[in-house]
């Protein structure tokens, strides 16, 4: 050992006042890189190589995703795109790749910490604000959507996306029936 090891705290979060009550709160316990976004990060501590000239980047290595569906509405990460009957949804990245966890298979609740880490890709630090704010503004581009779907909460656990009403059930209502 050549020297004494201590930690490096790492916070990436595109909120200044998390990135702020972050540095507050360490402040003395040793060094802390404060990043708005993963860029930021990946420009501090960039990938090492995997061999002269190259990167370990996992994801060149991964076949590329194919489009999610739910009912009508087709969400394909790898196209950047959101559709609903056919045509375009504008949705932030952001928006898109929240919706995108949503109707991945299977397609269940989503707690905070899950969605936060893959969307933003960083700790849940139990500020919820980011996430709810991001929820909202998705909630209000889906209700234009006729027979859309909604995003549900699921109090003090995360949310997920409400059941699709099944073609040609005939209810009014748009809910489906339960076996």
């Amino acid at each position: 050992m050549s020297g004494p090891e201590f930690p490096i705290v790492v916070c990436v979060s595109s909120d200044a006042t998390v990135r702020q009550r972050v540095v507050q709160r360490l402040e003395g316990v040793g060094p802390v890189v404060i990043c708005a976004d993963l860029a930021q990060l990946r420009a501090v501590f960039p990938a090492p190589s995997a061999e002269p000239g190259g990167t370990l980047d996992e994801s060149a290595e991964r076949p590329p995703e194919r489009p999610a569906t739910w009912g009508d509405l087709t969400v394909d990460r790898a196209g950047h795109l959101v559709t609903w009957r056919g045509a375009p949804l504008g949705l932030t990245r952001t928006e898109r790749e929240l919706l995108a966890r949503l109707v991945s298979p299977p397609i269940t609740l989503w707690s905070y910490e899950r969605l936060f880490a893959s969307v933003w890709g960083g700790a849940y630090l139990g500020d919820t604000a980011i996430l709810h704010s991001a929820v909202k503004r998705l909630r209000r581009k889906l209700r234009t959507l006729p027979d859309g779907p909604q995003v549900q909460t699921v109090r003090g656990v995360g949310y997920r996306l409400s059941v699709p009403p099944e073609a040609g059930d005939g209810r009014p209502d748009g809910r489906s029936r339960q076996a």
